[in-house]
């Protein structure tokens, strides 16, 4: 078991992936610290090139692998600080030539990135392997437009956010979303070939109901992609504390949904597939709109599989029946999933909440929908039609989001209309009543009166 200290070692140079901060000499706490255990004793030691002064402190039983509170070690800093006889007697002594420190930088990355060649030549001779990501070019000219440098991110105070997809960062003083890519999902050379293709699509979306994306981490490991941060949270938290949505509102949102999608679908030269449209995927802005986030990303990963999608990937309340069937689909699979969240949105429950999450794909594919048990006034004229056309057993009978947002327009001014004259019809026979009684109380009346009736 490695040891670990609850002191950061801030002489020399710092990893090569750590955020900025004071290189300079570490405070007087740290340093006395320091001085106290023998492990950052090691790491000072493995710094200053003192071979003789690390064979007495691993002769005398201390970790070659211990860590500080940064998760570097004595390997890490003798790689930034070009030691190589250092290097060469710890990895003698068992250092782990692959150790990752907080930021995911191995001694070689370090060694790399502070060009100490005879360093590197050893750690490789060791089976040390370059943090390679799969998109990595070899020229500085080939690097995308988009590439966002790893070390401007900063996770200090980071936080998950979406469902744990994501996680808050802070990046040039900014807050951002990060999402890290797993290497694992990335070794196939077709997935890593789309993804690049969708990241070049990524960074020309430019849409007011669609989170923006701000660029990638593609040049090393582990690869990111990075959004705008919306801290209001998303559209499953707001349903769960508020419930059912007033029938104008829900039609707000449903508007906001489409538009999103419909801009998405319509992308040329082809369309931008989500497949994982649900609540928890759309956020909501300081100004209250919705926007479609984690768009196309999860579906470049996984839409070539030959083995359909299961619930441990998304949300199954969610998902057309067709996706997980071992076939084709197309963009009629978001429709299904935007009738849900219509549904839910005026229900004020998930769609299915009895069941369990792995019984609703069966529930779709016996032709079974959520109920309807809202007030039918809930439901402005059209509106329920549309949920059933959105959520139909058939693919090609769905309308596109086009027709969705014509139709949704057509139902909120016909809503509106119907609730403002509900409203002024109420208020003029409330003035004509009023005026009547003030008439008929006013002593000038009542004079006027009676002498017009005298003089008869």
């Amino acid at each position: 078991m490695e040891n670990k200290a609850a002191v950061r070692f801030t002489l020399g140079k710092q990893s090569s992936m750590a955020p900025e901060r004071n290189r300079g000499e570490p405070d007087g706490k740290e340093k006395e610290e320091g001085e106290e255990i023998d492990g950052v004793r090691l790491m000072y030691l493995a710094n200053e090139g003192d071979l003789d002064g690390i064979r007495e402190l691993l002769d005398s039983g201390i970790d070659v692998n211990f860590r500080d509170i940064d998760d570097r070690t004595a390997l890490h800093i003798a790689a930034c600080q070009a030691q190589t006889d250092v290097v060469s007697l710890l990895l003698q002594r068992g250092a782990n030539v692959e150790s990752k420190d907080r930021w995911g930088s191995t001694p070689l990355a370090d060694a790399i990135y502070y060009k100490n060649h005879d360093v590197i030549k050893l750690l490789e001779k060791h089976g040390a392997k370059p943090l390679m990501a799969p998109m990595h070019v070899n020229h500085a000219r080939e690097v995308p437009e988009y590439e966002i440098d790893p070390k401007e991110l900063d996770f200090t105070n980071s936080v998950d956010i979406s469902k744990g997809t994501f996680c808050r960062a802070s990046w040039r003083g900014t807050e951002v979303a990060v999402k890290r890519l797993g290497d694992e999902v990335l070794t196939d050379e077709d997935k890593v070939r789309a993804f690049r293709d969708e990241l070049a699509l990524f960074q020309k979306i430019r849409h007011p109901n669609v989170v923006q994306f701000l660029g990638a981490v593609t040049q090393s490991s582990p690869m990111m992609i990075v959004t705008e941060y919306l801290p209001k949270g998303d559209l499953r938290l707001f349903l769960k504390g508020k419930g059912a949505l007033q029938p104008m509102k829900a039609l707000r949102f449903a508007l906001d949904i489409a538009r999103g999608m419909n801009y998405l679908h319509e992308n040329k030269p082809a369309p931008i597939i989500h497949r994982d449209l649900e609540p928890s995927n759309i956020l909501r802005d300081d100004s209250g709109h919705l926007k479609v986030a984690d768009f196309g990303v999860s579906k470049l990963l996984t839409v070539k599989e030959d083995k359909p999608l299961t619930c441990q990937e998304t949300s199954c309340r969610y998902v057309a029946p067709e996706v997980f069937k071992n076939g084709d689909y197309d963009t009629k699979v978001d429709v299904f999933s935007f009738a849900l969240i219509l549904h839910e949105m005026i229900e004020g429950h998930p769609p299915f909440s009895a069941k369990q999450e792995n019984e609703v794909p069966q529930a779709y594919a016996s032709r079974e929908r959520p109920p309807f048990k809202a007030p039918a006034k809930h439901y402005a004229h059209g509106l329920k039609e549309l949920i059933e056309d959105c959520w139909n057993e058939k693919p090609a009978k769905r309308p596109t989001f086009r027709q969705i947002i014509t139709r949704l327009e057509s139902i909120h001014n016909s809503f509106s209309h119907k609730k403002r004259w509900k409203v002024r019809p109420l208020k003029c026979f409330q003035n004509l009543e009023a005026m009547l009684k003030k008439d008929h109380s006013s002593p000038s009346s009542h004079s006027s009166s009676s002498r017009s009736t005298g003089g008869i």
